[in-house]
């Protein structure tokens, strides 16, 4: 027998919103295996670990016995989601969908177990859809209901254009949740919308309407944005060892903590415990370091886990510490390798860096958009010669 409390405990570690905490507990009561929908449009080939948020709570569900449905969207990914959009996104093509869809599956088998994870594509049902069921669809929901998404309302608001597909986005992943029978669907917050839409159709359809779980939007290693390949803040799923054990080891002690809530598997007696410790004096390191290992055992192996802490390990400990202070937004690389004295310049700074001539934590550094924020400490490397540990504050 599932201890509900437990379980719901574990369910909510992390979550922003549970819609209908009451109706979950129910279905938790029932004993039944309940359907946990997670859908995903693969819109690049890889994932970095502000997607696995979700994918992480789908591994809670299924660690509880319950059968996880993982929705590739092969047909919602040509219309493109309009989430968070200020114009138009330019649709894939089905066969960059399916490639990437595959990139998705091998990167998700890391963290859900393959042999229990039911894996669909919402082609299967939408396809046969046609015109005539998309129009039957659509006439289950008006337009003056999706002009209340935010971001839909912003760009009516100024003038910018909508398309009629965008319009059809909320309705096609709210029909998933049909097609899928789903007892809880599982996205970041800023999906809630969409995610609500599913349960109205759901109850229009004569279905026990699902939950809703939101997770929030991790935060990037810059400390400020939402993790993003676009910005340079991400750590990639599929990132060498050494790469994303140094990235981890950078982020400032406040944001490990978030990290450590969202990624770790950990429990959270455990979690407590640390904190604990650090609080009567442990070094907020020694945690980052036992994080950071987990990560890179998840998604490479325990040996890459314990031979990228080595390599981490030997730059220099009889150094220089410089403190710097961090504005609001993070102070650029080029800019702390110049205030810290290792070059005389920004532009300088800029060349070093595309030469391979700069060092974080061991790892050469390619990327000149990284910033760093108050709380943040790194071990600065320029040339052969230079070195420093470089504390924010």
């Amino acid at each position: 027998m599932v201890d509900v409390t437990e379980a719901l405990a574990r369910i909510k570690r992390g979550s922003d919103e549970l819609i209908v905490e009451g109706e979950l507990v129910k279905k938790l009561e029932s004993g039944r295996t309940l359907r946990i929908k997670l859908g995903l449009d693969p819109t690049a080939p890889d994932l970095h670990l502000g997607h696995t948020v979700v994918i992480n709570k789908l591994r809670h569900f299924q660690d509880l016995g319950h059968q996880v449905q993982f929705l590739i969207g092969d047909f919602t990914g040509m219309i493109g989601d309009p989430t968070g959009k200020n114009q138009t996104r330019p649709p894939l093509s089905r066969e960059q969908i399916l490639e990437n869809a595959t990139s998705y599956q091998a990167q998700m088998a890391k963290i859900l177990d393959p042999g229990k994870t039911l894996v669909m594509f919402n082609s299967e049902w939408s396809d046969k859809l046609g015109a005539e069921g998309m129009i039957r669809l659509s006439a289950r929901y008006t337009v003056a209901r999706l002009l209340e998404r935010d971001d839909f309302s912003k760009r009516f608001r100024n003038k910018q254009p909508i398309a009629v597909h965008e319009l059809l986005y909320p309705l096609m992943q709210g029909y998933d949740s049909v097609a899928m029978k789903a007892d809880v669907e599982l996205g970041g917050t800023d999906q809630k919308f969409n995610l609500l839409v599913g349960r109205e159709l759901q109850k229009d359809f004569g279905q026990e309407q699902q939950c809703i779980l939101t997770m929030p939007l991790l935060v990037g290693t810059d400390g400020v944005e939402k993790m993003s390949k676009s910005l340079g803040n991400y750590i990639g799923i599929a990132e060498p060892a050494k790469e994303i054990f140094g990235k981890l080891m950078r982020v400032s002690d406040d944001l490990m903590w978030r990290y450590i809530e969202l990624l770790s598997f950990e429990s959270m007696e455990t979690v407590r415990s640390w904190k604990k410790a650090v609080d009567a004096g442990r070094n907020p390191r020694e945690i980052k370091v036992l994080f950071a290992k987990e990560i890179v055992a998840r998604f490479h192996s325990l040996e890459a886990a314990n031979r990228a802490e080595e390599e981490f390990g030997k730059a220099p400990q009889e150094m220089e510490t410089i403190e710097l202070a961090a504005p609001p937004g993070g102070l650029p690389v080029t800019q702390v390798l110049k205030l810290a004295g290792f070059v005389p310049s920004v532009t300088e700074a800029q060349r070093v860096i595309e030469q391979g001539g700069v060092r974080l934590d061991g790892e050469r550094l390619s990327d000149k958009t990284i910033r760093f924020n108050s709380g943040a400490s790194v071990v600065v490397q320029v040339g052969k010669r230079k070195f420093g540990r470089i504390t924010f504050k």
